[in-house]
């Protein structure tokens, strides 16, 4: 990556974020972060926990990272954060199957723990993901903003930054469902799930380290509302600020509407 690719780095938390010419510029400094983060877990544990968001915006970093050199996914393993209700891990829309095909059949990792949307009894299932994610804490979380501000499927309307749960079942509002239209993955609305399995706002924040990678135009509102308005729910995003560990990259378009 080109010094040019990086326009503007400023304070995010306790971290930096950056602003970058284009997304692939964006993906590759993340990743090369999130590797390093990595690293430095293995240095001092036999196995690294990360959490990977598996939505569009993730997928130059995701697509980078595991192609790297330097890292060893024998000793890595990947927890992902949201699924719909309903869905089986064929659907062209499963995050399990976004999982498998960009994640597991490429880096092959340690261990793959997916989230079972389809489960015959949601409860269980709750119980079960949650018992692992609390076996251990995570060494990092990738994560994005939705259109309306969401992390994972923590929707506005559902988010609760002191929520005692760690996976929960939610409604999903229809900005959100409207974005996964938008986003190619559903023909219409009607074609939408109403309901997913999502890691709350606490169980994100779990994580040592967040990288938080939000490309594109259509999530400038989301940014600036996330970086500069209240840390509300109205905002679920907005809760990444207290986080220590948290880093921020953007890219040119997301970043349009901030005074930086």
């Amino acid at each position: 990556m080109t010094q040019s690719a990086l326009l503007k780095s400023f304070p995010f938390g306790e971290h930096t974020a950056r602003i970058y010419d284009s997304i692939e510029a964006m993906g590759e400094a993340a990743a090369e972060e999130a590797a390093h983060i990595i690293r430095e877990a293995l240095e001092s544990k036999p196995v690294a926990r990360i959490m990977i968001g598996t939505g569009n915006s993730q997928e130059s970093t995701i697509d980078t990272l595991v192609h790297r050199s330097d890292l060893d996914w024998s000793r890595i393993e990947v927890f992902h954060m949201d699924e719909y209700v309903g869905i089986s891990p064929d659907h062209s829309a499963s995050f399990r199957r976004w999982l498998k095909t960009r994640v597991a059949d490429i880096a092959k990792p340690a261990a793959m723990h997916y989230m079972m949307g389809d489960a015959d009894d949601i409860g269980a299932e709750i119980q079960r993901y949650s018992a692992l994610l609390n076996a251990s804490p995570l060494d990092l979380s990738f994560l994005g903003f939705g259109e309306n501000g969401h992390i994972a499927f923590n929707d506005p309307h559902v988010a609760d930054f002191n929520d005692p749960a760690t996976v929960k079942a939610v409604d999903l509002d229809e900005a959100c469902r409207r974005q996964q239209v938008g986003e190619g993955h559903f023909p219409d609305l009607e074609s939408v799930p109403t309901h997913a399995l999502t890691v709350t706002c606490p169980g994100l924040l779990r994580a040592r380290a967040l990288v938080c990678v939000v490309p594109e135009k259509r999530k400038a509102e989301a940014v600036r509302a996330a970086l500069k308005g209240p840390v509300d729910t109205a905002c679920p995003g907005s809760i990444v600020r207290t986080h220590p560990g948290a880093r921020l990259f953007l890219d040119r378009e997301a970043a349009s509407l901030l005074d930086v």
